[in-house]
């Protein structure tokens, strides 16, 4: 893996010293206690899901890109969550549930877990889930919406590979999109087909079930299943100018000019920004080769 060092872990702490201690300084942190009184907790299991919510039909993604005039977060396939578990349960690594909210399909959910006095505005008309297998992965990407996120995470152990927005220009990341490429492993680093990754220091955050790990508006994260497991994100928009200000170029401007070229271009734009993606980062890497 890239060079890290462990994401702290607390327990209780008030929200003036959150806010001072880790949202001030786009510190992340393990909450070890935020969910402490969450029936989810007790209840977020693959059996509690299929009771509750098993035949809620869900979107599903796998690893494999967009390709051609695909879409480039279009669901691979979908299916009732019930079909899934079974499925993860039975060692299905690829498929993931991804941003989802099936608070809205099923209600009864939102009595699991409460929105915590931390001192962020959360937003509350989006609590999202995800889900994964054991050895799933998720590539490395940031949040176009620029937030603050509490990560919540129940099941078994995953971990997240965080990466500060300062790294961007040794990310390989691809114009147009919110990713890097697919091709850089950010677990074993091939430094001689992708040398920019020497200059990246991450965070790694290792979560086990009721931690909810905090993650700065801008950061890149790349997620490592150890085990089934089930996270819902929390979500502050920004507020600061220049977050607000990205979120709404994000939004607005990126994301309209990719999906209008993909649908105009088809695979040649794929590859242009894939090509543009090792570019862009060798022609900034031989300007700061000591950076």
């Amino acid at each position: 893996m890239i060079e890290t060092t462990p994401v702290e872990r607390v327990g209780l702490v008030e929200p003036d010293t959150f806010l001072r201690q880790y949202k001030a300084v786009a510190q992340p942190v393990i909450l070890e206690e935020l969910t402490r009184e969450w029936p989810a907790r007790e209840r977020w299991t693959p059996d509690y899901f299929r009771e509750v919510a098993g035949d809620a039909v869900v979107p599903l993604y796998d690893s494999r890109p967009a390709r051609d005039n695909e879409h480039q977060h279009a669901a691979s396939l979908h299916m009732p969550l019930a079909e899934y578990l079974d499925l993860l349960e039975g060692g299905e690594r690829d498929l993931r549930l991804f941003f989802f909210n099936l608070f809205a399909a099923r209600p009864t959910l939102a009595r699991d877990f409460e929105f915590p006095d931390i001192g962020l505005r959360l937003f509350r008309k989006l609590p999202v889930l995800f889900m994964g297998g054991k050895d799933a992965r998720v590539q490395m990407h940031f949040d176009i919406d620029r937030p603050d996120i509490l990560l919540c995470h129940f099941g078994g152990p995953k971990r997240v590979l965080l990466v500060a927005p300062e790294y961007t220009p040794y990310m390989y990341h691809v114009p147009f999109s919110f990713s890097a490429l697919a091709a850089v492993d950010f677990e074993d680093p091939d430094y001689q087909r992708h040398p920019a990754l020497r200059h990246v220091r991450g965070h790694l955050a290792e979560l086990h079930h009721g931690d909810v790990l905090y993650i700065p508006p801008g950061f890149w994260h790349y997620v490592l299943y150890d085990d089934i497991g089930f996270s819902m994100a929390l979500r502050a928009f920004p507020r600061d100018l220049p977050n607000v200000a990205r979120m709404l170029s994000n939004l607005l401007v990126t994301r309209t000019i990719e999906g209008t070229m993909r649908k105009l271009v088809g695979q040649s734009w794929n590859d242009r920004n894939e090509r543009r993606a090792v570019e862009r980062t060798e022609h900034f890497l031989a300007r700061h080769p000591a950076a």
